[in-house]
């Protein structure tokens, strides 16, 4: 027994030893990257040596997931690596595995997530936790095709993220806008509302023919951030809403939300349902689409440049479908990225797997198979690159791109989103009688738990 507990003993030792020189050499490997001592071949010489990328995304795309089997698989095996894509239903779940890991002492080189196809606040979990990589973006050979001067006001999307300074630990891979669509055979493309008083006063002669996805889904919260920013009472817009919720407090917070919310409380009784009793919310975007498509609201509200061209051609929208602008300067515009975790066990065959999510190439055969509109900034291409892109888009379906870039808005700072959403829910939903400061300040005492 003595000899048995001793061979153990030296077994544990070696095994410490071992984790000890893989922290060792990866945060050894971690800083030589990120002081730029590393060249993009030692950094390939490394991926070869490393197992399958474990990229986390969300699974809820047939037309991604195919894409990323028949295309990114196979073209990162030409570059030395394999990719493991890991299909989740909710991008919190990669986070808390990595926060959990991390805090179970795996720590550089230990973890199970390499990448997570992320934004919002995800990423500021993330970052608030100290669980990112580094400021690694601007370090790999395609971030020439984006843009990361601070003095062009067309950065701020990369380097912001829901508000949050993203410090370049995240990689712009994907775009976004929220673009309303309406039924031009219910409601004519020069009727649709541009305004929410236009849209109020829609509803009042047509009551029912309209709803959002309810809260706390991400697009109900864009919905009601929008409502929020047109009401702002000083007119300034989202302007104020990207500060953090510490700087901007609760007081100031319900001064600027309240008209906003106030509205919304408003419009309840005449959305779909509500002449029935109870407002009938969507759940999620699907179950939008299919009200949209079955004829019960005239309009849809949804994140998608190329919503309408894609739903049209698999058959999710109606017929006559077309975006129109609403709100007039606030369609709410943004970017979602890749993160890699500080306890990434692969991370050389991540960075080159990031590097291509970023390159032209990639980014045009994502747009051909899924509709998601590029990452990457088209000013940074060349003509046969934009033309490659412009090639590959679904189109858009009555609005053109110069009328989407004059009505855009960035996101609410992640650190405001739990409070706007908890009045929403607390408001609206459970139909409160607490004033909207009290329920503010409230939900900030919840944030500081």
């Amino acid at each position: 027994m003595k000899k048995l507990m001793m061979g153990l003993s030296v077994t544990a030792s070696l095994l410490s030893n071992t984790a000890i020189a893989e922290d060792a050499e990866a945060l050894a490997f971690r800083e030589a990257f990120l002081a730029g001592a590393l060249s993009w071949e030692d950094v390939l010489a490394r991926a070869a040596t490393e197992d399958a990328v474990n990229l986390y995304y969300w699974g809820g795309s047939d037309p991604l997931n195919v894409w990323m089997d028949q295309v990114v698989t196979p073209d990162l095996a030409k570059l030395g690596v394999k990719l493991n894509p890991v299909r989740i239903t909710g991008t919190k779940d990669a986070i808390d595995l990595v926060l959990a890991e991390m805090g179970s002492g795996r720590g550089l080189g230990e973890g199970s997530v390499d990448a997570i196809w992320l934004n919002g606040e995800n990423f500021a979990t993330l970052q608030r936790q100290n669980a990112l990589f580094g400021s690694f973006a601007e370090s790999l050979p395609n971030s020439v095709n984006i843009e990361w001067d601070e003095s062009d006001p067309r950065s701020l999307l990369n380097l912001r993220d829901f508000g949050v300074v993203t410090n370049q630990a995240e990689m712009p891979w994907s775009g976004e806008q929220y673009v309303c669509a309406t039924n031009t055979n219910r409601l004519a493309h020069a009727d649709a509302p541009s305004t929410f008083a236009e849209l109020q006063t829609y509803l009042e002669a047509n009551p029912g023919k309209f709803t959002y996805v309810k809260p706390p889904h991400y697009v109900g919260n864009t919905f009601v951030q929008a409502a929020v920013y047109a009401h702002n009472p000083d007119g300034t817009g989202a302007e104020p809403f990207q500060s953090d919720a510490a700087d901007l407090g609760a007081e100031e917070l319900a001064r600027l939300i309240a008209p906003g919310i106030e509205y919304l409380k408003t419009i309840d009784p005449l959305l779909l349902g509500a002449q029935s009793g109870n407002a009938r919310y969507a759940e999620d975007t699907a179950a939008l689409d299919g009200m949209f498509l079955n004829g019960e609201i005239d309009m849809s509200c949804n994140f998608g440049l190329y919503a309408v061209a894609v739903g049209l051609s698999t058959g999710t929208y109606p017929e006559g479908a077309e975006a129109f602008v609403f709100p007039e300067g606030n369609m709410i515009k943004n970017k979602n990225y890749l993160a890699i975790p500080a306890n990434a066990p692969n991370p050389a065959a991540t960075l080159v797997m990031v590097d291509y999510m970023t390159s032209v190439e990639a980014q045009t055969t994502k747009l051909r198979f899924t509709g998601f509109p590029p990452g990457v900034d088209p000013w940074k291409l060349t003509d046969d690159e934009v033309q490659a892109l412009t090639e590959a888009s679904p189109g858009l379906i009555g609005v053109t791109q110069a009328e989407l870039d004059a009505n855009t808005a960035p996101d609410t700072n992640a650190s405001l989103v739990d409070v706007i959403e908890a009045t929403w829910l607390e408001y609206i939903e459970r139909d409160s009688t607490d004033s909207i400061d009290v329920i503010v300040a409230r939900a900030y005492e919840n944030l500081a738990q």
